[in-house]
């Protein structure tokens, strides 16, 4: 008997758990005993890849502490104790937490594989396993791709791209100044035009920056294009600094988003992610409209 216990608040992506069981069944046979463990919130995200997949869910109880290892943990361990025990157990997490229990239930000789996303594994955790399983090849390819850049913005400099759109909304709003009309002779207009000089063109709120606001703020370099102009607004491009995976254009669970979201304090415990994304329709679609549970981010080039 195969064993693959999920820990939903670490693989958190229907697409991870879909490739998870097309690799396992292939190579590792069936997975007669499925379990997810996570907060309602994680599991929801999850809901169609658990239904397909026939997997279990288990939810947590709401404490301050998270409880997804331990309710994990304690459930291989009883399964270990059954006659006949298993003969592989698959743990749906890259957490160094469960090295403990790894290493006990393969001295009972029970066969360990671990399943997780290429970003969440631990290193000291790779040597506990008999087997090893990354999956998430479109966010690996695009994390190599985006080798240095920063993975989250600072506080200030979310701070300072938030008084830049305050001062770009402002000068929206102020009145354009009337250009003064002065009658020339018709014999002096072709002159006229001629000796005038072009139009200089308006510096942006970006171009205006001082010194002083670019020392507290110095991510905007890494934010703002060749043209030294913001792609997309400063909350945008705080979002995607903090979760790249968006920027692949894949779907991603909005349940992971969330919590990254919230971990980054782009958003507070009362603004929930699909109130802050959805203020911005251009650059984020949620899908399905009415309970969404993926969202996907739309390139500016690709914005009509």
């Amino acid at each position: 008997m195969n064993v693959f216990l999920i820990d939903a608040d670490n693989l958190n992506s229907g697409a991870w758990v879909d490739e998870a069981f097309r690799i396992l069944e292939s190579s590792e046979g069936p997975m007669p005993v499925r379990r997810a463990y996570g907060s309602a919130e994680n599991l929801k995200g999850l809901a169609e890849a658990l239904r397909n997949w026939a997997v279990r869910p288990f939810v947590n109880l709401s404490l301050s502490k998270n409880t997804t290892d331990i309710a994990l943990a304690v459930d291989a361990m009883a399964l270990a104790c059954q006659t006949p025990r298993p003969a592989t157990v698959v743990i749906g997490s890259g957490d160094a937490d469960f090295v403990p229990l790894v290493v006990r239930l393969r001295e009972l000789g029970i066969r360990m594989v671990c399943v997780s996303e290429r970003g969440k594994m631990g290193r000291e955790a790779v040597s506990a396993y008999d087997r090893v399983i990354l999956v998430g090849q479109e966010q690996a390819l695009f994390e190599a791709q985006q080798a240095g850049t920063p993975q989250a913005p600072t506080l200030g400099a979310v701070s300072a791209l938030s008084q830049t759109k305050v001062a770009r909304k402002a000068a929206k709003k102020s009145p354009p100044e009337k250009a003064s009309v002065v009658k020339v002779p018709a014999k002096r207009v072709a002159a006229k035009k001629a000796a005038s000089p072009s139009t200089k063109a308006k510096k942006s709120p970006v171009n205006s920056i001082d010194a002083h606001e670019a020392k507290e703020a110095p991510l905007l370099g890494a934010l703002t294009d060749r043209a030294g102009e913001l792609p997309n607004p400063p909350e945008v491009q705080a979002i995607l600094l903090a979760m790249p995976a968006l920027q692949t254009g894949q779907a991603q669970a909005l349940a992971a988003v969330a919590r990254v979201l919230l971990e980054a304090k782009l958003r507070g415990k009362n603004m929930t992610a699909t109130r802050l994304l959805k203020k911005y329709p251009l650059h984020f679609s949620l899908l399905p409209a009415e309970k969404p549970r993926t969202v996907t981010y739309t390139p500016p080039q690709d914005i009509t």
